[in-house]
C-alpha cells in the first residue's frame, strides 16, 4: 500500500516537472515568434566590392570644326552657280559668279586711267626739267618754275590714285568669283541665277567641314580632371556615340578641346570630342548621346540603386546592425551602372544594408530578412501512403 502511494507520487512529480519544462520552452518560442512578428520584413544585401566597368551618357550635338556663311562681297546679278546643292567641294573650287563681265571692264578702265596718269606725269616732269634749265640762266620767272614743280607733285598723286583704283577693280573682279574657303559640304543655295545680291548682306550659302567632325557636350566641374586625363591620353577610356536611331556609331572618338572657363551659373564646362566621319554620317546640328565607357583601376563598392533614398538633399541607406536594427547612413554616390550605383563614400565592404522596404523604415527600427524568414518556415509535410 505504501509502496503504491510512493510510486504514484513519483509519477505525478515527474509529470509536473515535464509540464513545467514544456511550458518554459513554449514561452521562449512564443516570445521569439512575437519578436519576429514585430520586426519589419525587408530584403537585405551584403555590401561587396568589384572592378567597375560602366557607361555614362551625355546629351551632345554635332558641330563642324570649320563652318562659314558665304556672302556676296560685291553687288550685282548672279550670272553662274557652279556647284549642286549639298555637294562636297574642295578648297578653292568656284561656287558663284556675280556679274564678272562688268567687273572685268572696270579693271580695264582702271588700267587705262593709270596709263593716262603716268603719261601726264612724264610730260610735266619733262616740262620741269626744261624750266629748271632756263631758271639756271635766269631766262624764266621763278613763279613759272614753282608752278611746274606743283604740276609734277599733283600728277604723282594722280598716278597713285589710279594705281589704287586699279587695285580696287582687281579685288572686285576677284570677289565676283566666289570660291570655297576650305573643303567640305555646301548647303542648299539661298539664291538662284539672275538674283540681285548686295555686298556684305546677301547670304548665298553655308559651307562646313565634314571629316573630321566635332561633338560638343557639357560636363560637371567635378569631372574636369578626369576629362583632362582623357585629353592628354593618360586614360584608356573609350568614347562612342549613340545615334538618333539608337544605333552605335562605328568608330570611337577622342577628347580634343576643353573650354577655357566653367559657367558659374550652371557649374558646367563645354568639352569637344573629335570623330572621323568619312561617310558623312554625322551631320552638323545632329542631336545624339556621347557615351564614356570606363573601367575602374581598383575595386569599388557597388549596391542596388533602389537601396538609396534622398532626405533633405542627402542620399542615404539603411545599414543593419548585429542586433537587426537599422541605422541611417549618408552616402556619396559615384557612377551609376544601370540598376546599380557606385558608393564613393559612406559604406564599407561587408556592411549589411536594406535593399527593399526602405520607405517604411525609421531610425532604430527592428528588421528581419525575408529570405531568412522563408528558410525558417516549416515545410508542408507530404502525406504518407
Amino acid at each position: 500500500m505504501n509502496s503504491n502511494r510512493i510510486f504514484s507520487t513519483i509519477l505525478l512529480g515527474s509529470g509536473l516537472f515535464l509540464t513545467a519544462c514544456g511550458n518554459k520552452d513554449g514561452a521562449k518560442q512564443q516570445q521569439a515568434a512575437q519578436m519576429q512578428a514585430q520586426a519589419m520584413p525587408v530584403s537585405m544585401a551584403v555590401v561587396q566590392t568589384e572592378v567597375v566597368t560602366g557607361e555614362r551618357s551625355y546629351p551632345a550635338n554635332v558641330v563642324p570644326l570649320q563652318e562659314t556663311e558665304i556672302r556676296a562681297e560685291v553687288s550685282g546679278y548672279i550670272t553662274n552657280i557652279s556647284v549642286a546643292d549639298g555637294a562636297f567641294v574642295s578648297k578653292g573650287q568656284r561656287l558663284y559668279e556675280i556679274d564678272r563681265v562688268r567687273y572685268a571692264a572696270a579693271v580695264d578702265q582702271a588700267k587705262a586711267n593709270l596709263e593716262i596718269a603716268r603719261a601726264n606725269l612724264a610730260r610735266v616732269e619733262k616740262d620741269l626739267q626744261r624750266y629748271q634749265t632756263l631758271a639756271e640762266k635766269d631766262a624764266i620767272a621763278k613763279q613759272t618754275l614753282d608752278y611746274a614743280m606743283t604740276d609734277v607733285n599733283n600728277q604723282k598723286a594722280q598716278v597713285q590714285a589710279a594705281e589704287a583704283a586699279l587695285t580696287t577693280a582687281r579685288v572686285n573682279l576677284q570677289r565676283s568669283s566666289i570660291v570655297a574657303p576650305f573643303s567640305g559640304n555646301i548647303g542648299i543655295s539661298q539664291v538662284r541665277t539672275g538674283a540681285l545680291v548686295s555686298a556684305g548682306t546677301t547670304l548665298l550659302n553655308t559651307i562646313s567641314s565634314t571629316n573630321p567632325i566635332a561633338v560638343e557636350f557639357q560636363i560637371n566641374e567635378k569631372e574636369i580632371m578626369e576629362f583632362s586625363n582623357l585629353q592628354s591620353g593618360k586614360s584608356s577610356t573609350q568614347i562612342n556615340l549613340t545615334l538618333p536611331d539608337a544605333s552605335t556609331y562605328g568608330s570611337n572618338g577622342r577628347i580634343s578641346t576643353i573650354d577655357r572657363a566653367v559657367d558659374p551659373q550652371t557649374g558646367t564646362l563645354k568639352v569637344r570630342a573629335t570623330f572621323d566621319n568619312p561617310n558623312n554620317t554625322l551631320r552638323a546640328g545632329m542631336n545624339l548621346n556621347l557615351n564614356v565607357l570606363s573601367t575602374s583601376a581598383s575595386e569599388q563598392i557597388v549596391i542596388p540603386y533602389r537601396a538609396i533614398f534622398e532626405q533633405l538633399g542627402t542620399f542615404n541607406v539603411y545599414a543593419v546592425t548585429d542586433s537587426n536594427t537599422v541605422v541611417l547612413k549618408p552616402v556619396t554616390l559615384g557612377q551609376k551602372l544601370g540598376d546599380r550605383v557606385v558608393i564613393a563614400q559612406g559604406l564599407d565592404n561587408g556592411n549589411k544594408i536594406v535593399v527593399d522596404g526602405v520607405t517604411s523604415l525609421k531610425q532604430g527600427a527592428k528588421v528581419v530578412d525575408k529570405a531568412q524568414m522563408n528558410q525558417q518556415q516549416p515545410q508542408p509535410q507530404q502525406p504518407t501512403k
